[in-house]
């Protein structure tokens, strides 16, 4: 029957068969020529497959605990997403699933090292597909939810860029093929043009507009299947809700420190207007030094040796990323990561705010996710190379700030006072999550409640909330995740000794990769 890496092995033929676009994020180059089949016959094909798989999985008798472990992570991954299929029904519900295929697909042939030329002709290949794939869209969609529509009509302005910026890219980069690209852009943006035409025409949504909600039943799953969290929905509304409460007390400690007032809504609109002295590239890049050098002299996590380059976020990319974001290098291929920085320019991105950048550097290079996705990649294990839950890796994350936090990192009152505002603002991604897919909360009910507790704009709430509709259990992820990192951190001292060294912690953590935290307290021996 073969080992458990055998069968993972097997498991992500089978995903990256079905989801080229992943398979080429993941450095995958057999797949980057093609595009995905979602109709109802190909989805038949593809679930029955991975049920079949989903048996020799459980028919499986590791060895080891170590192999349990990864098998019961890899049963889990696989049940999560036949479950979404199933239940969740994206590729007959969500736009925004068949276009994020298609945006993610030329995305990924872009942005890997190498050389350019080499992916143009399988780029061509997926330019050439798009027209076919999205009439598959049209024929396929069915009652999506207006908020989904919403968000996909919201998506094609920054995808069509994408298209036009690919064109131009691999056109310099080959250009004997510039006609045929040229052609295959031009035909892929028509066919996309029609088919925002069709989002508001013939896609007709759904009348109930609560229709986006998983309900509690499927959400339960997710919880318990994805990131393996033990209580339910009710105990993590119950949780947010402390967090907001706590959170906020510490905020308004933190205004006093800093003019005496407890209005610290006031004071964090205010101080976002302080925007870097020089160039922003150079502010971050500063900041990544001095976090790198931290962790390094604290000794708080291991290292990694992976180069991690700080590089303009691409024009195509700039409307999804107003300030920063991590691309961690394809786990098949290695390589450097990118850290994308958006600088402000006419007035068209927002100011990057310097008080904001120690922690945006924190959660997302040093000791975030940088360090901890490049320390998973490292690992021999295939399941723990490949498969992750956002609580880990969010909640790792989430965890990485609180971490600095402690060990006296934001020098600047002002620097903890954002640190705070950014905790409060995943404390309140609980409450939504539970409350739009399990409480009858509607997303003009959300948005609300965002701006009410957070000084946020309406519009970036709206953007927010309606992929917090999408993705169910993701928002609660970062919160969560860092409240049972912490509980996995205080049961491990408790055993340890209080002098036993943090990094020791973390290291015997990312023995894991990116699992779920309830199966790392079950392999260090530490279940409750």
């Amino acid at each position: 029957m073969g080992s458990v890496d055998d069968l993972c092995r097997s498991y992500l033929d089978l995903k990256w068969h079905f989801d080229p676009s992943d398979a080429s994020s993941d450095g995958v180059a057999a797949q980057d020529g093609r595009l995905g089949s979602f109709d109802a016959e190909s989805m038949r094909a593809h679930l029955a497959a991975f049920r079949s798989l989903e048996g020799a999985i459980e028919e499986l008798e590791p060895p080891d605990l170590a192999s349990e472990i990864d098998r019961t992570a890899l049963l889990d991954d696989l049940r999560t997403l036949v479950f979404r299929f199933e239940y969740e029904r994206p590729h007959l519900r969500n736009p925004n699933f068949w276009l994020s295929h298609l945006f993610e697909g030329i995305f990924a042939l872009l942005v890997r090292q190498g050389s350019l030329a080499e992916r143009a002709p399988a780029a061509l290949e997926r330019l050439k597909a798009a027209p076919a794939f999205l009439e598959q869209a049209r024929a396929t969609m069915d009652d999506p939810p207006l908020v989904f529509v919403d968000s996909a009509l919201a998506s094609l302005g920054g995808g069509g860029e994408l298209i036009a910026r690919a064109v131009s890219v691999l056109r310099d980069a080959a250009p004997g093929m510039a006609g045929e690209l040229e052609a295959a852009g031009r035909e892929a943006l028509e066919a996309l043009t029609g088919f925002g035409r069709a989002l508001g025409t013939e896609i007709l949504p759904a009348e109930d507009p609560r229709a986006y909600a998983v309900g509690e039943e499927q959400f339960e799953r997710r919880l318990h299947h994805e990131h393996a969290i033990r209580g339910g929905a009710p105990e993590l509304w119950r949780y947010g809700m402390h967090l907001i409460e706590d959170t906020e007390e510490r905020l308004r400690a933190a205004a006093r420190r800093l003019g005496g007032s407890e209005d610290w809504r006031s004071q964090l609109e205010r101080l976002r207007e302080e925007a870097p002295a020089g160039d922003v590239l150079a502010a971050y890049g500063d900041e990544a030094d001095r976090s790198r050098r931290f962790i390094e002299a604290q000794a708080l996590v291991p290292g990694t040796g992976v180069p991690l380059e700080i590089t303009p976020t691409p024009a195509f990319l700039q409307s999804l990323v107003p300030f920063a974001a991590y691309q961690p290098p394809p786990v098949e291929l290695g390589g450097p990561a990118l850290f994308f920085v958006t600088p402000p320019s006419d007035g068209t991105h927002a100011v990057q705010c310097v008080h904001e950048i120690p922690s945006i550097v924190v959660h997302e290079a040093y000791p975030g996710h940088h360090i901890q996705v490049t320390a998973a990649q490292a690992l021999r294990s295939e399941v723990r190379r490949h498969v992750r839950t956002p609580v880990n890796v969010e909640g790792w994350a989430l965890y990485a700030e609180t971490l600095m936090f402690e060990a006296g990192y934001f020098v600047t009152p002002e620097s903890q006072l954002f640190h705070l505002n950014d905790l409060l603002w995943r404390a309140v991604r609980i409450i939504l999550d539970v409350g739009l897919h399990t409480r009858d909360m509607t997303p003009g009910e959300a948005v609300n409640r965002m701006t009410d507790t957070l000084p946020m704009e309406r519009r970036k709430a709206e953007a927010e909330v309606r992929r917090y509709c999408a993705m169910p259990t993701y928002q609660l992820s970062y919160a969560i995740g860092r409240r049972d990192l912490l509980a996995l951190r205080d049961a491990w001292r408790q055993r340890a000794g209080a002098s036993a060294p943090l990094a020791d912690f973390h290291r015997n953590l990312f023995a894991y990769g990116g699992l779920p935290f309830a199966l790392a307290r079950w392999g260090m021996g530490l279940d409750e």
